[in-house]
């Protein structure tokens, strides 16, 4: 599967009232398919199995740099998978993105495949640690996204619960930042760690929750009582 082949069958999709919906709600210019989600990712399934880890890594990288919209979902879709052996050179691709993302959506889409290559070598984190003071918000927002999986254990080891207190001690730097989505994120790591360690959260918003904005203070304690 060449990437000229996979823009084909992309393009092949194409619906230009969805993507003119698209690009007015995603608010960055570059080009939009109006190609759904779920059929970016079957897509991108089928092309994963037809490759090679390096063809499919090759894949990946011309797809993000074409810069359309689709191309880039399929490009994360294709490195998001649990077991990726060896898979140093999925984690570069996967970190050079981060560092230029510049919305949303297509940095969440990133992030599911960044956190899986995370959990599968926690020793990462200390360069996802030199993206809390990144420039580029969403290269700061990547660094609460990627590492939800470590709030969602039920049972974690003490390894975890130390990963877990490191991305608290993010949490408590962004608490301050004015940014809308980084306050966004902090609410929503908190809330998922919640479902899990409700005491954990309800101690940090009690010591830091007067510098998050309300929105993100309501979002952080929206199922504390559930899980009382």
């Amino acid at each position: 599967m060449s990437p000229e082949q996979a823009l084909s069958e992309l393009q092949a999709l194409a619906d230009p009232a969805r993507g003119a919906e698209m690009a007015a709600y995603h608010k960055v210019a570059r080009p939009y398919l109006g190609v759904p989600v779920p059929r970016v990712a079957e897509l991108a399934q089928d092309w994963r199995a037809a490759c090679t880890l390096p063809q499919r890594l090759d894949l990946a990288a011309a797809l993000w740099d074409s810069n359309i919209h689709e191309a880039r979902v399929a490009a994360a879709k294709l490195l998001t998978q649990a077991r990726i052996r060896p898979d140093d050179a999925a984690w570069a691709l996967i970190a050079r993105w981060a560092e230029g993302f510049d919305a949303w959506a297509l940095a969440d889409h990133a992030s599911v495949a960044g956190g899986k290559r995370l959990v599968a070598d926690p020793a990462r984190l200390d360069q996802v640690e030199t993206w809390t003071t990144h420039p580029n918000i969403w290269t700061r927002r990547a660094a609460l996204v990627m590492t939800l999986p470590w709030t969602r254990l039920t049972h974690p080891k003490p390894a975890e619960l130390a990963v877990r207190e490191r991305v608290l001690g993010w949490a408590e730097t962004y608490s301050s930042d004015p940014d809308w989505f980084i306050q966004k994120a902090v609410g929503w790591w908190l809330r998922d760690l919640s479902r899990h360690d409700p005491a954990r959260v309800r101690a940090w918003c009690a010591a830091h929750g007067a510098t998050l904005k309300p929105f993100a203070l309501r979002e952080a304690l929206r199922h504390i009582d559930q899980t009382a």
